[in-house]
């Protein structure tokens, strides 16, 4: 098992689940993991072992976090993470669900202009912005543009980036960037500055048109002098479905000089709009496209050394001696030809037997030299099944679903390209049918966690709403789209609808309302009313009295309690005449009546705390809760009597 093997499902980090290995590029392997701190997917970005221990690598590395982590834009990789982990610096970066620009290039071919003149305005944002904070990225080109849906293009890679003050161009003496998208500055390890991003935009414009860089060559300084020197050809030379205007911008973003060339990304853009609304470009395109123009038709000129004589080439001479003229010489004595065409007829067999002998030898070492495997990974079936042909290979065909590439175009292939294998050997190629099919599990009733995680098993998303439900408790799941048991696409988002208890509204103030009237408001407020009389002061037929009290939350369909009046109780009032005052009173309460004492004075001992009146009278209907006066006897004793007065002496 290679070590890239081992970190699959492994926790990297103590933070990143590794899934799988999402590619590899010049510095680093990129796999797609779990952050199970934040619980979403990234792009783990590992730096290479061979490199993690070179400094130059290890700081262009860092560089590419520091410089990305900066911008913020939707045309940019967004870095969330970096670090180090047992010796492997990586950086955590978004997940772009698509493939490379130049993945689809060499699968879909040239695009249409008007394809290419979108995806080049999405790239110039990115550019725009990032020149706008200083960053100049030094190494546009389609590996680094990523297509995700929608055709929404996001640039990466800022790995040789450098802040736009910086004046280095070259590290341990190398050129910084791809040679087929190197600006002639960079070529001549003169500053970057972000025009050179603009060139090689130009260059990427150029493939996006025609399926084809404009410089290509046997080595790296070829390459490197045409993009100093040579005038490319326009893109409708190579494709005539490119308009003239659009030839135009594509020639000025290639001019050798930055005084000729896109001053800005604004002003590159500016161009591209009005291509795309069919105006004409800005005049100093129109006059920069015809200089390149006039400079590729110029003849070209031999350049001698000046120390080099010139010498005059000898006098031509005549057809025949000069001793003859002009005319035919004598004729020579004839001899047989036989002996020359037998000698002839030797040397042919000759040639064509050594001619033999060599083309057997030829291919039994071609037979035996290993051959290279082409790459055909993103690419149509048919075109790669003829490219592995085309190698001297076997092509083996088998179909599976796979998310990544459209139904159609091969998604994995035994051997890897690059490989080398003997010549015939058989290539196996896995075409994709599209994106793997599942079904739909059935989620009414589950919490919305296990509905979460049973859709996860099956690798669909859950878009989760919440309703009102009067059937399913909160946090369970009420109802699904698409229904339980269809059929539908990995990665499809199921709408999870999960309850959020009944509905509650305020119950409404009735008291003092007709009953009919308070029945009306509450049932058109959702709720069930249930109704109970009773007496009371309030008028009758109203409501006195409801439960739950106004203004409180209560669920849709819960139960409001009414009380509607009666009037006034009444009973009728005892007589407790003659009764002693305590069970009067005793009488009288139990009756519901209240009772209050007034004292009489009585003569009589016998009569004393003995009720002797009370008002009102006995048999009499009183309301209930109302005072009964009770007249109760108090005993006075009564004082001797005054014996009558002497009467008066006689008088003397």
């Amino acid at each position: 098992m290679s070590a890239s093997d081992a970190l699959i499902n492994s926790l990297f980090d103590g933070r990143y689940r590794i899934v799988r290995k999402l590619g590899t590029g010049g510095m680093a392997d990129v796999y797609l993991a779990e952050d199970e701190q934040l619980g979403r997917r990234v792009a783990i970005k590992i730096l290479n072992d061979r490199f993690a221990a070179d400094e130059l690598f290890l700081e262009r590395f860092q560089r590419e976090a520091k410089s990305a982590a900066a911008l913020s834009h939707p045309n940019i990789v967004s870095i969330y993470d970096r670090g180090e982990s047992e010796g492997h610096p990586y950086i955590a970066m978004e997940v772009v669900e698509g493939r490379s620009l130049k993945d689809l290039i060499r699968a879909r071919g040239p695009l249409p202009p008007d394809k290419a003149i979108g995806y080049a305005l999405q790239i110039l944002a990115a550019l725009r912005f990032a020149h706008r904070n200083g960053i100049v990225h030094r190494d546009i080109k389609p590996h680094n543009i990523l297509v995700g849906p929608d055709d929404h293009l996001q640039v990466t890679d800022f790995g040789i980036a450098r802040a736009g003050t910086a004046s280095e161009v070259t590290e341990a003496g190398s050129i910084i960037g791809t040679a087929q998208y190197l600006s002639p500055e960079q070529a001549r390890r003169t500053p970057a500055t972000g025009q050179s991003d603009l060139y090689s935009l130009g260059v990427v414009l150029y493939e996006m048109l025609t399926g084809q860089v404009p410089f290509t060559g046997d080595s790296l300084p070829e390459i490197v002098m045409k993009h100093v020197s040579d005038p490319p050809r326009p893109p409708s030379a190579l494709n005539p479905a490119v308009p003239e205007e659009l030839d135009q911008v594509v020639l000025r973003a290639l001019a050798k000089t930055g005084r000729e060339r896109y001053q800005s990304a604004e002003e590159f853009s500016d161009d591209l709009r009005r291509v795309a609304g069919g105006l004409p470009v800005s005049p100093e395109t129109s006059e920069a496209a015809t200089a390149i123009l006039d400079a590729a038709s110029a003849p070209t000129r031999v350049m001698r050394d000046a120390d080099t004589q010139t010498q005059p080439l000898p006098p031509r001479r005549p057809p025949y001696p000069p001793q003859y003229g002009y005319e035919e010489p004598p004729r020579r004595r004839r001899r047989s030809v036989f002996p020359w065409l037998l000698a002839l007829a030797l040397v042919c067999a000759a040639a064509v037997a050594g001619w033999y002998v060599y083309t057997q030898i030829r291919d039994q070492l071609k037979a035996a030299a290993p051959v290279a495997v082409p790459n055909v990974v993103g690419i149509k079936r048919e075109l790669a099944v003829a490219k592995i042909q085309d190698a001297g290979l076997g092509a083996q065909v088998t179909l599976a679903p796979n998310r990544d590439e459209p139904a159609g175009y091969v998604f994995a292939q035994r051997p890897d390209g690059g490989a080398r294998v003997s010549s015939g050997e058989t290539v196996t190629l896995s075409v994709s049918t599209g994106i793997p099919k599942v079904e739909v599990p059935r989620l009414a009733g589950l919490p919305f966690n296990q509905a979460v995680t049973l859709l996860s098993e099956r690798h669909l998303e859950a878009q989760r709403k919440d309703v009102f439900s009067d059937v399913r408790p909160p946090g369970e799941v009420v109802s699904q789209d698409p229904k339980p048991g269809e059929k539908v696409d990995e990665g499809t988002a199921i709408v999870v609808r999960v309850s959020k208890g009944q509905q509650s509204v305020k119950v409404p103030g009735v008291t003092g309302e007709t009953l009919e009237a308070a029945q009306a408001e509450l049932e058109g407020a959702g709720f069930v009313v249930s109704v109970t009389t009773g007496f009371s002061d309030a008028q009758q037929g109203t409501v006195f009295a409801q439960s739950p009290d106004p203004g409180v939350d209560a669920a849709k369909g819960s139960t409001v309690q009414i009380s509607v009046s009666q009037g006034l109780e009444t009973a009728t009032v005892l007589n407790v005449v003659g009764l002693d005052s305590d069970t009067a009173q005793a009488q009288l309460g139990g009756a519901g009546f209240s009772v209050t004492i007034q004292a009489v004075d009585t003569s009589d001992p016998t009569q004393d705390l003995i009720v002797q009146g009370q008002s009102p009278s006995g048999g009499v209907q009183a309301q209930k809760g109302s005072t009964v006066t009770l007249l109760v006897g108090h005993y006075v004793e009564q004082p001797p009597p005054t014996p009558p007065p002497e009467p008066p002496p006689p008088p003397a």
